[in-house]
Formats: C-alpha cells, sequence, structure tokens
C-alpha cells in the first residue's frame, strides 16, 4: 500500500503520478482510473517509496501483455480501490454486487466489510502479536507504515489458471526498517533484514475480469513473526485464519 507517511489530504486530483503508476521506474504496473467523481480515503495515494522497492527488488520481469502481467496489475489496482476509495459504489476492480474474500477457508468477507475494516485486518486476523479485531483501517495503517517505511512491495510469480478461474503464487516483501508495535503495547525496532512472505490466491473474475471472490491462503504469522525482535520471534503464534 502507499505509506500514510506520504498522505495528502487535499490532494484529490485523479490521476495517478508517473511515480506511482510505474511510468518513471520504466513499466506501468499501475494503470487505476478512477472515476471522475470519486473521493480519495486519504487523498490521493503515493506510490514511489513502493514502487522503487518493488522494481529494485523483484524477481520476476513478466513482459507487458502476458497473464502474469494483466494479474499483477489488476491485483495493484485493486490494492488502489481497497486501501484508498471508502465507498464500495466506487470500486471498479471488484463486482461488489458479489464479492467476497476468505483467507485460508475462514468466514467469507463482503466488500462492505473490507472496506469498513480494512485489507490488513481481514487479511491478518488475530494474532500474539497483532490484533485485527482492536485495530482500525487507519490504525493498521499506520502500524505497517511505521513498521515497512521503505515500503511493503507485492509481485505475482507465477499464474496457475487462466480466467474465470485464476489462481496464482504471490510474494509480499519489505525490509523492516521502521519499529513495529505488537498487540500489547511493546515497541520492536526494526533490523532492515527483509520479510518475505509468499501465498497463493484463486480469484473468480468476470469476463470483464471485475473480481467476483477472492480465496487467499498463506501464513500471516509469516509477516508478524519477523516483526517480534529480537526475542519475540518465539512469541508469535498462529494467526486466527490460520
Amino acid at each position: 500500500m502507499a505509506r500514510t507517511q506520504d498522505f495528502n489530504y487535499s490532494d484529490q486530483t485523479k490521476d495517478l503520478s508517473d511515480e506511482s503508476s510505474g511510468k518513471a521506474f520504466g513499466q506501468v504496473v499501475r494503470d487505476y482510473k478512477p472515476n471522475a467523481s470519486v473521493k480519495w480515503r486519504f487523498g490521493k495515494p503515493n506510490y514511489s517509496v513502493v514502487n522503487k522497492l518493488y522494481f529494485e527488488n523483484r524477481t520476476k520481469k513478466h513482459a507487458d501483455g502476458t497473464l502474469e502481467s494483466v494479474v499483477q496489475k489488476l491485483v495493484k489496482n485493486w490494492e488502489v480501490e481497497s486501501h484508498h476509495i471508502a465507498d464500495i459504489k466506487d470500486w471498479q476492480t471488484m463486482d461488489v454486487s458479489k464479492f467476497t474474500a476468505s483467507v485460508n477457508g475462514g468466514g467469507p468477507a463482503s466488500a462492505q466489510l473490507m472496506a469498513d475494516i480494512g485489507p490488513y485486518n481481514l487479511l491478518l486476523g488475530d494474532c500474539e502479536g497483532y490484533a485485527g479485531s482492536a485495530n482500525t483501517f487507519e490504525s493498521a495503517n499506520a502500524i505497517f507504515s511505521n513498521a515497512f517505511t521503505k515500503g511493503f512491495a507485492f509481485e505475482v510469480l507465477e499464474v496457475l489458471s487462466p480466467p474465470p478461474v485464476v489462481a496464482f503464487r504471490y510474494r509480499h516483501f519489505g525490509p523492516f526498517s521502521g519499529k513495529y508495535v505488537d498487540a500489547t503495547g511493546d515497541t520492536h525496532p526494526g533490523d532492515d533484514k527483509i520479510v518475505d512472505i509468499g501465498g497463493l490466491v484463486v480469484a473468480t473474475v468476470s469476463a470483464t475480469l471485475q473480481i467476483e471472490k477472492l480465496d487467499i491462503y498463506y501464513d500471516p504469522n509469516a509477516q508478524i513473526k519477523p516483526l517480534l525482535t529480537p526475542t519475540g520471534g518465539d512469541r508469535a503464534k498462529k494467526c486466527g485464519f490460520c
């Protein structure tokens, strides 16, 4: 996501910058075009920092037009909406009348629930080191923006099946360069080591590639455990969705 440090609530202009789209880095990986009447939740998002991390550390360079590049762009555009547009009526990447998301086979969440609690709380749930149920959309974004001050980037590794049921493997990564405040209020300083997690998504999409269903499979503990340093590694238990 775009870091909270870069939010400019007064900027409600619509088109993403070249740094945010990826054009300034040589490849457009995010081409989101919002509705003319849309209102950004936090002001127009700025992806320049996370894009720098992505382009410098990605393991795959998918050629434009490949299925992998199409899926990756769809996911990055989905993230723009799910993090930065509060009103689901303005969402374009999802069919909000059908959309559900589930993590590791847990109870599905609607588009409105995801908009209310935020993707971080939906994906992580409750862990010993993180309590999704005790955090708001805004507080969750602040916690992880302060932990991953150089960004937490996403890349599609491999697409295993084509539409309408798209299965793909992904990687989420970024250095623990800031500080992490855990569920008990303890602060853990970063060690600048890369937190690198992977997972599998099965996405059902329409003929126009609108997302109707997301089934996400990964270990949320893999994201939290590295942040509980220097002695917290053994403290982290499996998240509620695991």
